[in-house]
């Protein structure tokens, strides 16, 4: 089996210098096929491929700009391998992320698998805290995964195995994002094709973002969810509403204080206290502790009023997805 690993990269070389040196490093013994997808960069990764041509076997595309689910597919049409392993720019992978991948595909086949990412002691402290907030057991990734079983994972996309015949048989990615990810997870279930997680199988993800950017990044998620449930209703869950409810719950405690009811608003002082602890033990770092409070409240904030805007509009109102955020689809 040829593995074709399948990377968009937007403006970003420094990042798929780290990405292809830590590619070198893997213990894995077979050959295997990087795809590099330019997706319209005004800063390219020309001179980074160079460099690495003689070391990796690397395929190296330039594209219009149409966004990283399009990209994907475009590298997926072109890549030589029978099974696809798509990864962010973003992403260090770690020495034995390949084999690891290798030895579950042949104990336990799945033609769509999806792998969990973890922070390197390198990264800042605000990367850490985002880690923590997108991981953590809980906060919205921990109701995330804990919502979600072994095998009826969702792999996202920064860390996804795909077989060709998958790739094939469902089109790839859609025109949403973010999204794309889990609507290609449940159209594949559809189709009768399973998606395992493979635990093992973690990727050092650096999110190079700040706190505005991860704002606009977790809203964009919110507004994502109520889209997905009206495309795969059966796959709606309760668990997905947790954010809007603890920002609703939120407003209720301030105005539960007017009147002198001031439990509520020391649940909530208790769990975000809860947070700053569980992060400072952590990851070792009251600084983390406390850029985690700052991760997590944005988190819920913002998936919370997206996830409220998108059901208003496309749930009650009736709005057309594209036109109700034409923001989260990109146009070909």
């Amino acid at each position: 089996m040829l593995f074709s690993l399948i990377i968009p990269v937007y403006n970003r070389p420094d990042e798929i210098d780290e990405l292809l040196a830590s590619l070198c490093r893997q213990t894995y013994t077979e050959q295997f096929e990087v795809v590099i997808i330019e997706d319209g960069s005004s800063v390219t990764c020309t001179n980074v491929i160079t460099a690495y041509e003689g070391k990796l076997f690397i395929s190296y595309y330039f594209k219009a700009n149409s966004g990283p689910g399009d990209s994907r597919n475009y590298g997926m049409k072109r890549a030589k391998g029978s099974y696809f392993i798509i990864l962010d720019s973003d992403c260090i992978i770690p020495d034995n992320y390949l084999a690891n991948v290798s030895k579950r595909l042949e104990k336990r086949y799945a033609d769509c698998f999806g792998g969990p990412d973890a922070a390197l002691d390198s990264f800042t402290d605000i990367q850490k805290a985002i880690n923590f907030a997108m991981t953590s057991f809980v906060t919205t990734g921990g109701i995330r995964g804990a919502s979600e079983k072994v095998e009826k994972f969702q792999p996202r996309s920064f860390n996804m195995g795909l077989s060709k015949e998958a790739f094939e048989a469902s089109g790839g990615f859609g025109d949403i994002h973010p999204g794309e990810d889990p609507d290609l997870s449940l159209r594949l279930w559809k189709m009768g094709y399973k998606t395992l997680l493979y635990p093992d199988c973690y990727v050092y993800h650096k999110r190079r973002i700040d706190w505005q950017k991860f704002y606009k990044q977790v809203n964009k998620f919110g507004k994502a969810r109520p889209i997905l449930d009206l495309w795969h209703p059966e796959h709606k869950k309760i668990t997905y509403v947790f954010p809007a409810f603890f920002i609703a719950g939120f407003a209720f405690s301030l105005i539960a204080l007017l009147i002198n009811i001031q439990l509520p608003l020391y649940l909530y002082i208790l769990y975000l206290f809860f947070i700053v602890v569980l992060s400072t033990v952590q990851n070792k770092s009251l600084t983390i502790g406390l850029y985690s409070l700052v991760a997590v409240s944005i988190q819920f904030y913002g998936y919370g009023t997206g996830y409220i805007e998108s059901f208003i509009k496309v749930h009650l109102m009736g709005i057309n997805p594209q036109r109700a955020f034409p923001e989260l689809f990109f146009k070909k």
